[in-house]
């Protein structure tokens, strides 16, 4: 005799779909995210593009597992700006503005980057330069007095804007969340609310958008390698200011800023960047090393500088002063803070290739 089933005796309309819970979910989402990120990372310079200076602006180098559209990546910059410019004293003398502004703008032109870059001169005798997500630039007039020539101070330049190109304060700022779980329940339950909790906390340490991974700093040094290149400097002065800072690094340990210490310029760097420049940059018959504005505006910040120093002295006291073109130190300034014109100096100074001398 057949054994009769008493499912029809279940009342259907009591069944219910059992729902996975959240913990569950959450941890897929962590997973399946994480898988992403490391094939995003093991990937590195698998786009050949890269590494061809001739693609510069037709390639997109910012490609990667990232939280934040462009849009929030600039308004999260903006913010940051504001901050550092409540806490920073801004220099806003026009000559020098003006000068450093060209400088990052013609690089910005040469560059992959896709937001428009505000650039700004901090007063600071400190060896630094920073660019925020969202492209928004501060350099140390520091940095600008420790530069050799305005090549030294571009290659610089176009680092921290590969940094932005390649959107790495985001994307960095996107591995943290991944990492930390305790953040995931704001992001995928708390919506747009949960978000901004999330973006707002990550104001208070601006810092954290500044220290890159190793593989972030390896793709920074090529890129801005090549942003250089195209703009037509020297790409060899990119690794003379590295040598440069290696070296004062140890002599005075402490007087370069605190984000080029966490990241040092190590001999593999600098090594690997000697290696770019060989085998990825075809040489040119000639570089821009230095122009006369970069002179000029070096005299200035000098100029600003001994008035600060001297304004707590003696005035009988002798100051020490030096004749336009003899190097750098404190120089001998007109009414205005200019350095006395010459004839000299005029044009870029190239650099010219062995055979072509």
């Amino acid at each position: 005799m057949p054994i009769k089933s008493n499912s029809s005796s279940v009342n259907r309309s009591e069944l219910r779909v059992r729902k996975p819970p959240l913990k569950r979910f959450l941890l897929s989402a962590f997973s399946f995210l994480l898988v992403l990120l490391i094939v995003t990372h093991s990937t590195g310079f698998a786009n050949d593009t890269k590494k061809d200076p001739d693609e510069i602006g037709n390639r997109d180098v910012g490609k990667g597992v990232n939280f934040f559209s462009l849009e929030k990546e600039i308004g999260l910059g903006k913010v940051l700006a504001q901050e550092v410019e409540r806490q920073a004293k801004i220099i806003n003398d026009p000559v020098i503005a003006e000068y450093v502004n060209r400088v990052g703008q013609n690089l910005v032109r040469n560059s992959d980057a896709k937001v428009p870059f505000t650039i700004h001169v901090i007063d600071s005798e400190e060896v630094n330069a920073f660019a925020l997500p969202g492209g928004f630039f501060f350099v140390n007039s520091g940095l600008i007095l420790k530069a050799d020539t305005e090549a030294e101070l571009a290659g610089v330049m176009a680092h921290e804007i590969a940094h932005v190109a390649a959107r790495h304060g985001t994307r960095q700022a996107t591995r943290g969340e991944i990492v930390n779980l305790a953040s995931i329940p704001l992001i995928f339950v708390g919506g747009g609310i949960g978000y901004g909790v999330r973006e707002a906390a990550s104001v208070l340490v601006p810092v954290g958008f500044l220290k890159f991974s190793r593989g972030f700093e390896s793709e920074a040094d090529l890129l801005g390698l090549e942003y250089m290149y195209k703009a037509g400097y020297d790409p060899t002065a990119f690794v003379d200011f590295f040598e440069k800072i290696e070296t004062l690094e140890k002599r005075k340990p402490g007087t370069v800023a605190k984000v080029f210490s966490t990241h040092p310029i190590t001999a593999d760097r600098i090594k690997a960047t000697q290696k770019n420049i060989e085998e990825l940059l075809k040489a040119k018959p000639e570089y821009v090393l230095t122009t006369s504005e970069f002179n000029d505006v070096k005299d200035r910040l000098y100029a600003m500088h001994n008035g600060r120093k001297t304004d707590t002295r003696d005035e009988n006291q002798p100051r020490l002063r030096r004749t336009p073109g003899s190097g750098t130190g404190p120089i001998n300034v007109d009414e205005d803070g200019k350095k006395p014109k010459s004839d000299e100096g005029e044009r870029p100074t190239l650099k010219r290739r062995p055979s072509d001398q």
